[in-house]
Formats: structure tokens, sequence, C-alpha cells
């Protein structure tokens, strides 16, 4: 077992622990951890909330989930030669949750969670239909995820974590604050917001103190987002055996991660949408010098996914195209397409006896598939989403003998109206 370099107490708050990581984006915020190229080593990852959300029947913890404080990520890691214009290569070796024995207090102790946020505190993508706090639990067994929640499903985990980057530089960070305070200018009001300012409280920047603190805490970019730095970006193919490419924009490239899910659909489209967990990675780290410039790399990372994806051969698949709710047609609306694809899937599985916020945690947790199918057709965009059949107890296909089998319900999700 490679040697944990970023040891979580389980007894313990992220703050209070040995390490302490971060939940912003800035470049001096200093690095908790050296290694250098060609090191292997193992780093724990809490939760993004922090084990705020608890495994029991209620939503009121989503429905109040302090996202202020998102994500707690373990970093940085400094590597040692890396400049900017480099290219940092991350193998991501093993991913699991962080306790497979019997349930205990945080997220990956044998469980997980899936949340679907108020509008007002975040909302979902599909915020309009689903706009009240939703919690799913999913019980894990080895590999594989049930829910007390929802009735007749399981699913091979597709272990990834939803962050990972690079410190931005200076310049980098300046440009992004520039840009997302211009796009909050044009709807400031708008709810859900259109996109999140630098916000010093609940800011945990590790070892910084005083002054430092205080300045850095007022610049720092939140993690919520994707951005040339890797980020958020969610990717649910970003498994065991995948190999990463992160442009470097300061020295000692300042690597960093956390929001680890045990299984997730494209797009997580319930926000707080794959299975939430806490557990570990072990990774390998090594350098190209001089690899932005030589492999054309201006911003964002390039990556290889890796070989552990569960294997799921069959689906069933649903279309939309770029026309909304109120028949006003979109020009090459992908965002919109795929809105629409997700809710005839959601009003198909609500024939054989689900709920509609039961089939939207399904599509948010199942590993679906998301497609751009049709993007140059003017006027229409149109988006497709792939569900793997297996991860029924029943035939989904429809049929045209006899009605649709109908799941028998027991726990109902848990509901926090706003």
């Amino acid at each position: 077992m490679p040697k944990n370099l970023f040891p979580l107490d389980n007894s313990k708050k992220f703050t209070d622990q040995k390490l302490v990581g971060h939940n912003r984006w800035h470049p001096d915020i200093p690095p908790a951890v050296t290694i250098k190229p060609g090191e292997v080593f193992r780093a724990d990852c809490r939760e993004w909330f922090d084990g705020a959300i608890k495994n029991d029947d209620s939503a009121d913890d989503i429905r109040h989930a302090p996202l202020p404080g998102v994500h707690v990520l373990s970093g940085p890691f400094h590597v040692e030669g890396a400049e900017p214009g480099d290219l940092l290569i991350v193998d991501i070796l093993e991913i699991d949750s962080c306790d497979q024995e019997d349930s205990g207090p945080f997220s990956g102790m044998g469980w997980g969670y899936t949340g679907v946020f108020a509008k007002n505190n975040g909302g979902s993508f599909l915020t309009d239909r689903f706009p009240d706090a939703y919690k799913v639990i999913w019980d894990f067994r080895g590999d594989v995820a049930t829910s007390r929640h929802i009735p007749e499903v399981s699913y091979t985990g597709i272990h990834h974590p939803g962050l990972m980057g690079t410190a931005p530089s200076a310049d980098l960070l300046a440009r992004w604050t520039k840009r997302e305070k211009a796009l909050i200018a044009t709807d400031p009001m708008r709810v859900p917001p259109l996109a999140l300012p630098p916000l010093p409280d609940s800011a945990i920047l590790g070892a910084l103190k005083g002054a430092d603190f205080t300045r850095v805490a007022a610049e720092a970019a939140r993690t919520a987002p994707p951005r040339e730095n890797g980020g958020n970006q969610d990717i649910k193919n970003l498994t065991a055996g995948s190999r990463v490419f992160y442009p470097v924009f300061v020295k000692g490239a300042n690597l960093s991660f956390g929001d680890l899910h045990f299984s997730q659909g494209d797009g997580e489209i319930t926000f707080c949408g794959a299975i939430e967990m806490g557990g570990f990675m072990d990774l390998h780290v090594d350098l190209i010098k001089g690899g932005m410039e030589k492999y054309g790399v201006k911003e964002n990372a390039i990556f290889m996914p890796g070989n552990r994806d569960p294997l799921y051969s069959e689906w069933i698949a649903f279309s939309g195209v770029s026309v909304d709710s109120k028949g006003k047609q979109h020009y090459l609306d992908s965002w919109l397409a795929y809105q629409n694809a997700c809710n005839h899937a959601i009003d198909y599985m609500m024939k054989f006896g689900y709920t509609d916020i039961q089939a939207y945690m399904i599509l948010g947790t199942a590993p679906v598939e998301g497609r751009l199918s049709g993007v140059v057709d003017i006027p229409n965009a149109c988006s497709t989403i792939y569900i793997p059949r297996a991860i029924f107890d029943f035939d989904i296909r429809p049929s045209a003998k006899g009605a649709p089998h109908q799941v028998k319900q027991g726990l109902q999700v848990p509901r926090s109206p706003d």
C-alpha cells in the first residue's frame, strides 16, 4: 500500500485535522505536502460537505446544506520541479470508499447519499420540475449500490473524483473573477444565481493565518464550477487506470482533489447528484517539461479514461430537441435538448411505478451516458441520454404484451419543502 501523505481522522472535522486542506482556489494557498515526480502516494478525501449530510430519512440537511463551505479538498500537493508551462501527469491508480464495514457517521463508511438542492439553495438541472430538497441514501456492498428509497434498481460503482485540478496563477484567477462577476451583473437577482463570486465566509485555506488569510479569502475562487485548471469537472470516466495531463500555472503545480463519487450519470444532473462518498485515492505523478507548448495546451486538461468502468452493453435511450415546454423554438440549444431528453426518460420510468423524483435520482446516479447527438442541423440541437438496462431488476423495454411492470414501493424519497 502506498504511504498515506494526507491522512484524515474520521473522528474529527476537516478543519481539526493534523493537515488541513482547503475549499477555495488561489495561488497563495500554501502546499500541505511536497512530493517528487515519479512518486506514488495515497491521500484520504472527505466527502464534500464534511459530514453535514446524515444517513437518515429526512432531507432537511440537504435543504440547509452549507454550500459556501464546499468543496473540502485534499492538498495542495507541491510537485518538485513543476513550473508554469509544464504538464502535470496524474495517474489514478485506485479509488475506494473509506470503510466498507458497518455504517459509520461519514458518507463513505458503507453508505453514500444523493441530494437535490432546493431552488433557492443552488437548485439542480431540472430545478423548475423539482424545486424542493430531496435526499436518497445508498448502501454499499462491495462495488454495488442499492437504496431503501428507490426499489428494484442496483448498479456497479464507477468510482471517480468529482474534482481535481492545479492552482491558478494570479492572472488566471483575476480573469475568472472578472468574467464571472460580469455574468452575475446581467441578472443579479436570479435564483439560483448565475455564478458564485468570492466569499470569505466559510473559507478554508490550509495553514494560512492572519492578514494573509483575510486577503486570500476575499480573492479566492469558489470550487463549484470546472475551469481551465480542471476543478469540479464531474467526469465519471476518471476511474482507476485514468491518466490526466493538467496544465501547470504556478511553481509546484499545487495539485488538489476531492469530492469522491461512488457512481454518477453524465452531467451529475441532480447537482448533489452523484452518490457522494468519502474515501481515498492512490496516485502517481510525473512531469512533461514544457508540455503545454509542446502539445498545444493553453488551458484545460487532457485525459485518457481508465478501464475500470462497469460493463454495460444494452441500453434504452431517450432524445430531446431544443424546443421548450411552451413550444418556443431555441437555436441549437443542446442544454435545453438534454433537459428534454432527461424529462422524457423520467416520464417513461414513471409508467413502471417510479415517482418522478425516484426516476430523476436514477438519472443522476446510475452510469448513464449523455451525448450531443446533433449540433449542426438548424434550428434544433439533439441531445440523448442512454440508460443501462441491466441496472433494473425487471425488463425496462417497451412491449406490446400487457401493462408495464410496476415496482413495489417502500420508503419514499425524503423531501424537505422550501
